[in-house]
């Protein structure tokens, strides 16, 4: 008689046996999940604000106490409203200094400040730091030169002394040992906001790093608002213009009239 080959039906089942054993053998998948809070949602203004400190304060929940790799690192960002500025190159003309060149930056950050637990490249490596965009170095600032738009690396002289003139204003920061682990799992950060900062939101980028992967990530916000007599009046100034201008000018009329009769010599 013929010969035939026949398949045992027990394979598939024990196919299924051997990957079900496996998969049970696998060690579980991390899935760290970052906690991020502030200590105020909303920063008012007042005629003698002088600058504010936020504290943040954040958890690692769902992860190992101690995770493979040295721990934790956290890098927290903080960006305020955009806006456009002007960087001049000044050159001595005729004897004068005077601005002969210059580069607007377009929508870039008004307010930067960059707080990690180690210097960065203790935390990741340089492609792995471009890619999430840690540092000032590595946060596009793009530059309108004539019709043109392109994003300036940090060599670039104009994006060098924009930061610079930024961080003198304590505008843009960056600062290694910022964020501390108070527990295995749970940090803080003072964010310094100085008093020159821009009204608006701002918003607070937390990412969690184990092993040079950036592996959770969580965020918050802050309103920098005006209150009290600054707030009417910079709601005169923007929404009534004209009023505000006349109103202005009439109080500068009325002051200078009242110290010419107080100061008058008969």
């Amino acid at each position: 008689m013929p010969w035939r080959l026949s398949v045992p039906r027990v394979i598939p089942a024990f196919c299924l046996a051997a990957s079900l054993l496996l998969a049970l053998s696998a060690p579980p998948a991390r899935a760290e999940r970052l906690v991020a809070s502030l200590s105020s949602q909303v920063v008012q203004i007042t005629s003698n604000f002088t600058g504010v400190e936020l504290t943040l304060f954040g958890t690692v929940e769902n992860g190992p106490a101690a995770p493979p790799g040295g721990g934790y690192d956290v890098v927290v960002t903080v960006s305020g409203p955009r806006q456009s500025a002007v960087a001049f190159q000044k050159e001595r003309i005729f004897g004068v200094w005077a601005n002969a060149v210059s580069r607007t930056f377009v929508d870039v950050p008004s307010y930067l400040a960059v707080l990690s637990t180690r210097p960065f490249d203790h935390i990741a490596a340089p492609d792995t730091l471009r890619r999430e965009q840690i540092g000032i170095a590595n946060i596009p600032l793009t530059q309108r030169t004539g019709a043109d738009r392109a994003t300036a690396g940090p060599g670039d002289p104009f994006r060098q002394a924009f930061v610079r003139l930024k961080h003198e204003r304590e505008l843009y920061s960056e600062t290694a040992n910022g964020v501390t682990f108070l527990t295995p799992t749970l940090y803080r950060a003072a964010i310094f906001v100085p008093a020159e900062a821009v009204i608006g939101n701002y918003d607070v980028d937390v990412k969690l790093f184990s092993s040079g992967a950036a592996i959770a990530r969580a965020g918050s916000a802050f309103e920098i608002k005006t209150v009290g007599f600054e707030h009417f009046m910079a709601n005169a100034a923007v929404n009534h213009g004209l009023l505000y201008g006349l109103a202005t000018t009439a109080m500068a009329v009325v002051t200078g009239w009242m110290a010419s009769i107080l100061f008058r010599r008969d």
